[in-house]
């Protein structure tokens, strides 16, 4: 059992609640998309994972899962690619300054981050969201000081699943992959955990993720990151 000393956090539905951050925000963009049509508005959403019915988004989606190149990419089919560089530069820059400002910490978050902080660990963000939107949301959070970085999609050539913001992790840590967990809400984090050769897959259900669909992939399922440095602790002393 490899020892475990640092940990990336996947950012939405891991440290912040994802739907309370997220909905206005997405049916903004959704709306100004359709040009003000509020059908069409909703219609996008739905194809990006919004579940009306549920009032919740789906998890795996483009909305719980991608990034804003594929929102922008599914939204905008029409659009040549240079149109689609400049929106999605423009969906990074709202995002992360809105992101940030309606940032809703999940119970718990802010302090387990304090107590993994203070036993040690090394901690990082690993996102699908732009890197500015996960360093300004940390800083809204007061908890920025405690992260060696954080690592969106453009931070990295190759974005969740892939395992590239794992490498890059190790690389400025100088932590090997199996000393490094991987905890988030959706299939893509614990696929780059096992990819990158994370020595653990933690899934939360915190977020839009469901245990049915995670515990097949995670080494431990655990409600919240509330739960995780009793478990780390637990797990170290085993």
């Amino acid at each position: 059992m490899s020892s475990i000393k640092g940990i990336l956090f996947d950012k939405d539905g891991t440290l912040v609640d994802f739907q309370a951050t997220w909905f206005a925000i997405g049916d903004l963009l959704a709306l100004q998309a359709a040009a003000g049509d509020r059908a069409k508005a909703d219609a996008l959403m739905e194809a990006a994972g919004y579940d009306f019915g549920k009032k919740c988004f789906k998890a795996d989606s483009v909305f719980a899962a991608g990034t804003n190149a594929d929102i922008v990419a599914l939204w905008y089919p029409e659009a040549t690619a240079e149109d689609r560089r400049k929106m999605t530069i423009g969906f990074d820059r709202f995002t992360a300054e809105e992101g940030a400002k309606q940032s809703v910490p999940l119970p718990g978050s802010q302090d387990a981050i304090t107590r993994l902080h203070g036993l040690g660990f090394r901690l990082g963000v690993a996102t699908n969201d732009s890197t500015g939107g996960a360093e300004k949301t940390l800083l809204e959070l007061g908890v920025a000081q405690m992260f060696d970085a954080a690592f969106g999609y453009d931070a990295v050539a190759n974005p969740k699943p892939a395992p590239d913001a794992i490498y890059a992790f190790s690389d400025l840590t100088g932590l090997k992959p199996w000393e490094i967990a991987m905890v988030g809400d959706n299939r893509h984090d614990l696929e780059m955990a096992r990819a990158g050769g994370a020595g653990l897959a933690v899934a939360v259900l915190s977020g839009t993720g469901t245990r049915e669909t995670l515990a097949p992939m995670a080494d431990v399922v655990l409600d919240s990151i509330a739960d995780l440095p009793g478990f780390l602790a637990a797990r170290e002393f085993a």
